[in-house]
């Protein structure tokens, strides 16, 4: 089966604008699969976020901290979506992936799949000296993940799956501005904290340095052929 990929860079994008193309992508890819058509395009989208809380199918209104009119004055936009997991924040600052790919076409179940996003992740991190780990507990990447204190989330992950075809995806605290963080409880914990690489490095990074790392993460971990730019 083909593992050819269509990237596509959105660049800064309102979220329900960007969730609307990934809604026509995916059925698209889940209509050629119910055909049997030999040519099954399938997409890998990078985006930035204008700032906006989603949250997911079991996500849990309180974990939203301050009110949808207060969210409107602070132009913060809010949805309610259908991947999995709880609230969380995107934003300027934050490289957002958003795979629509056909799993069976990969030869990987959605755990295995969601394994290889943190893999990814990881291996972006691993040139800047910030060393990120899994936790079985809670999907996403972490720092210091064994010590609850100072365990603390750079990359939040929440999926959506249907007939094996994926999308929703990552997305990886870069130069975020994590202030937006603390009008929520970021996917549903109150006792972690949230960080960037900024942060991790005291210095802003190269936005475009680290959306190569992660575009080469999913080439050699997810065996990716790309076209498009």
């Amino acid at each position: 089966m083909s593992r050819k990929v269509l990237f596509e860079d959105l660049g800064r994008i309102r979220y329900k604008e960007a969730w609307e193309y990934q809604e026509k992508l995916f059925e698209s890819v889940i209509r050629d699969k119910k055909e049997q058509k030999r040519e099954k395009p399938q997409y890998l989208l990078f985006c930035e976020h204008e700032h906006v809380y989603t949250i997911g199918r079991s996500g849990r209104r309180q974990n939203l901290l301050i009110t949808r009119q207060v969210c409107e004055s602070r132009q913060i936009d809010l949805h309610a979506i259908d991947r999995g997991g709880d609230i969380t924040y995107h934003g300027p600052g934050q490289l957002v992936a958003y795979p629509i790919i056909d799993l069976e076409a990969f030869g990987i179940g959605i755990k295995r799949y969601i394994s290889l996003l943190e893999d990814v992740v990881i291996e972006t991190l691993k040139p800047y000296g910030i060393r990120g780990e899994k936790d079985e507990k809670a999907m996403g990447v972490w720092l210091d993940a064994g010590d609850p204190s100072r365990a603390r989330k750079i990359c939040a992950i929440g999926v959506r799956a249907s007939r094996f075809v994926t999308m929703h995806g990552l997305a990886l605290n870069i130069n975020s501005d994590l202030s937006y963080f603390n009008c929520i409880n970021p996917c549903g914990f109150t006792d972690r904290g949230v960080t960037s690489m900024q942060r991790e490095l005291e210095r802003e990074v190269s936005f475009g340095e680290v959306s190569l790392g992660l575009k080469n993460g999913f080439r050699e971990l997810f065996g990716m052929e790309f076209s498009g730019h």
